[in-house]
């Protein structure tokens, strides 16, 4: 959307009568032929305007999609999120926030969010693949952290607790926090998080923070071995979400734990990370690359490792695996 639009966009918003092509067109110095050409431009866009030759135009409906003026109306934010970058379809929003990182100073990209309809090449941990279709929630934070190297997986705590957060908050859903990085909904997965970062020796040069939430996604059109253990919020709800609303929420969450962790009030975040844990106090079962470690999951440390008590009453520390509940 370009700055005129944009422009008009706003005006319409604020109407509370239909305008006609020549007081736009007054207020902004442009012709009502460009009104009229920025008018379909929206409509494109997804918005629902309509149109009388005796009283002019009314948005009669707001577009869908999440587009960084329907996120940024919504944001009050001091840093995350100010700069949005859209995209209707890419391969990974991490791809493209590595690229910009790496065509531009990542330091004046601190904040900045990538976020697409669908992504066609999304990867999660362990560089699985992460089926990410129309519908849900996919962005990128990227972020050059004043944190310490040995503080950087708190970004990821941060980012779970913002999500469930988010969710409780706006729905009344008890979404919880599954070891390392899943946000559930019940026995059912609706959202995950993945921090990559670009560091060398003790420095970090950005983190890119991915997030992807099952929004208004039928949970019975994806792949079958994806279906019985993922839900929606749309699935959950019964009724499709305002996703800008959303992804606005998750960002203010965000940015307010991620201020904490830079002034060194870590204990706020583990604290919140375990009142919402779904993990702790409960029987599971880990597995790494190299073996597999059951028992009772009795906390998390310093690092964010999982602690876990296990059946000869030893405990044993686990940095990463994959959690199940046993």
């Amino acid at each position: 959307m370009n700055e005129t639009s944009e422009k008009i966009l706003s005006i319409l918003e604020s109407a509370d009568a239909p305008l006609s092509g020549e007081v736009i067109s007054s207020r902004i110095g442009v012709t009502r032929s460009a009104v009229w050409k920025h008018i379909r431009e929206l409509r494109d866009l997804g918005y629902a305007i309509s149109a009388s030759r005796t009283e002019g135009y009314r948005l009669e409906a707001p577009t869908q999609r999440l587009l960084p003026h329907e996120v940024g109306k919504r944001l009050k934010t001091r840093f995350i999120g100010r700069d949005i970058r859209y995209y209707a379809s890419t391969a990974s929003t991490t791809w493209v926030a590595k690229d910009l990182c790496g065509r531009e100073d990542p330091a004046t990209l601190h904040g900045t969010v990538i976020v697409a309809e669908e992504q066609t090449g999304g990867i999660g941990r362990l560089g699985r693949a992460w089926v990410s279709p129309s519908g849900g929630i996919w962005f990128t934070i990227i972020l050059t952290p004043n944190i310490p190297m040995d503080h950087l997986f708190m970004i990821t705590m941060a980012g779970s607790v913002a999500v469930a957060r988010a969710i409780r908050k706006e729905y009344d859903i008890g979404a919880l926090i599954k070891w390392p990085n899943d946000i559930y909904i019940g026995d059912k997965k609706v959202s995950g998080l993945l921090l990559e970062l670009s560091a060398e020796a003790d420095t970090v040069h950005y983190c890119m923070l991915g997030i992807g939430i099952d929004a208004n996604i039928d949970p019975e059109n994806l792949p079958p071995e994806l279906s019985r253990t993922i839900t929606s919020l749309a699935a959950e709800l019964g009724r499709e979400i305002d996703r800008a609303a959303l992804l606005a929420r998750v960002l203010r969450e965000f940015e307010q734990r991620f201020l904490l962790l830079e002034s060194e009030e870590y204990e706020s975040v583990i604290r919140e990370w375990k009142s919402l844990s779904l993990t702790l106090d409960h029987r599971v079962q880990v597995r790494t690359l190299r073996k597999s470690v059951e028992g009772e999951a009795i906390d998390i440390d310093d690092h964010g490792a999982l602690l876990i008590r296990k059946d000869n009453g030893r405990v044993e520390r686990v940095i990463a695996g994959d959690c199940y509940h046993t």
